[in-house]
């Protein structure tokens, strides 16, 4: 039998601890030189501590025109820089306990915000469909601004790796920019990245076998992607199949699973928040973990590629049933661990059986007011405002304060665009 607690061995050679890692959730704790620093390290070191196998940074960006908020990380250095210091420091921190790390690699895309980006790149110029006017016009991306985004990646994989990380992440989900390449809704492009699956997949396909080819061997290569858009017309189940078995082919060491983009956020299951602020206690908790387990079962079918699923997760009757299932290897835990730093300890112990649910409070009231809501202003405002109350709980954790469980979901957003629109300031 599979536990939580069981150790895991990457096709790379490198093994995790346990099956628990921490998922990617952006810090938005970095200064106006995008580099690491000491909050980061005492965040990381927190989490490290908190008993996960696995730690996942928060966007890195491999371009700072195309932040993903003013407060990321970003590489913009090469092998060899003096500001690598700081990268060394977040490693060494995130493994601590024998933690395994691994930095998020990210390009925002055509959901830069505005602040940062008036008229980010993308693959066409297609604008985020949301309102409030965060995000600006994209323009569409030359032959050469590809080629030169490709290179970014790469050489962010380099950096990570001469700074000690354990590998790199690439993200290819939610609507950022590779993400968007793979989505027919998002790329309407007519050359050799645009039109059938293939041609959208060259971006990320091209960093996989590049980043395979140059770094060691046991240098771990991960891949984010989405399941499907969630949207009419976007990329299907059965696409996102076929890009998994072309990621095997090129040696990708650990997939993680998940789905939507800023315009439908699957990966914030705001529906699920709104059915458990209504019905409570109603409805059982095992039906509501792991949002993405079936589809993990699908890929399971038609690939032998580790698999690692985010969201959902909160009891260790849940993970191990789905370790056991042989529905994915690697169990990724994001928002607990605002609220709940160790975790992972709590669960492997068995000091405790269910993590906790904040669900009830993360709404701004039921119905017309909820995630829910047919106001697609009210619904937009409810996922930016939960995803809020926790930035808010790792800037507490950043600045080695106790999480706060009870704040003004409102509150909390405002403060973030606060925070943000002065971190946006200080770039210029």
């Amino acid at each position: 039998m599979t536990t939580i607690e069981d150790r895991f061995r990457l096709p790379c050679g490198v093994s995790l601890k346990n099956r628990i890692a921490k998922a990617a959730m952006t810090e938005h704790q970095a200064d106006a030189d995008l580099l690491p620093n000491d909050r980061h390290v005492t965040l990381y070191k927190r989490w490290a501590e908190g008993g996960a196998g696995l730690l996942i940074t928060g966007n890195v960006i491999v371009d700072r025109r195309h932040l993903e908020h003013p407060g990321n990380i970003a590489i913009s250095s090469k092998p060899g820089d003096p500001t690598l210091k700081w990268f060394r420091a977040l490693a060494q921190a995130m493994q601590t306990g024998g933690c395994r790390a691994i930095a998020q690699l990210s390009h925002a895309g055509r959901q830069t915000p505005k602040v940062v980006n008036p008229a980010p790149l993308a693959p066409s110029g297609i604008k985020v469909a949301l309102p409030g006017e965060q995000f600006g016009q994209p323009r569409s991306m030359t032959s050469a601004q590809i080629d030169d985004m490709m290179g970014r990646f790469v050489q962010a994989a380099h950096v990570c790796s001469e700074a000690g990380f354990n590998g790199v992440q690439i993200h290819a989900a939610h609507g950022y920019l590779l993400s968007s390449f793979i989505s027919p809704l998002t790329n309407k492009r007519s050359d050799r990245y645009g039109g059938r699956l293939e041609n959208r997949a060259r971006p990320l396909l091209h960093i996989c076998e590049r980043i395979r080819a140059e770094l060691p061997e046991d240098f771990i290569l991960s891949v984010k992607l989405n399941s499907s858009d969630f949207q009419k017309g976007g990329l299907t189940t059965e696409e996102s199949l076929q890009i998994i078995e072309w990621l095997e082919d090129r040696g990708v060491d650990l997939l993680e699973i998940s789905g939507g983009s800023y315009e439908q956020p699957a990966m914030m299951d705001l529906e699920g928040m709104e059915k458990r602020y209504e019905e409570g206690k109603a409805e059982s908790t095992k039906k509501r973990e792991a949002y993405f387990l079936e589809f993990a079962r699908a890929v399971r079918e038609r690939s032998a590629i580790p698999l690692m699923v985010t969201g959902g997760f909160r009891t260790a009757e849940g993970m191990n049933e789905a370790l056991n299932t042989d529905a994915c290897d690697v169990i990724g835990l994001a928002r607990p661990l605002c609220v709940m730093p160790d975790a992972p300890h709590k669960i492997i112990d068995g000091e405790i059986a269910e993590l906790p649910s904040y669900d009830k409070t993360l709404a701004l009231g039921p119905g017309l007011f909820g995630p829910r809501s047919p106001i697609k202003f009210l619904k937009a405002l409810n996922g930016f405002a939960i995803m809020a109350f926790f930035y808010e709980n790792i800037d507490r954790l950043a600045n080695d304060l106790e999480p706060q469980t009870e704040m003004g979901l409102l509150g909390a957003f405002l403060k973030g665009q606060r925070r943000m629109a002065k971190k946006a300031r200080n770039l210029n």
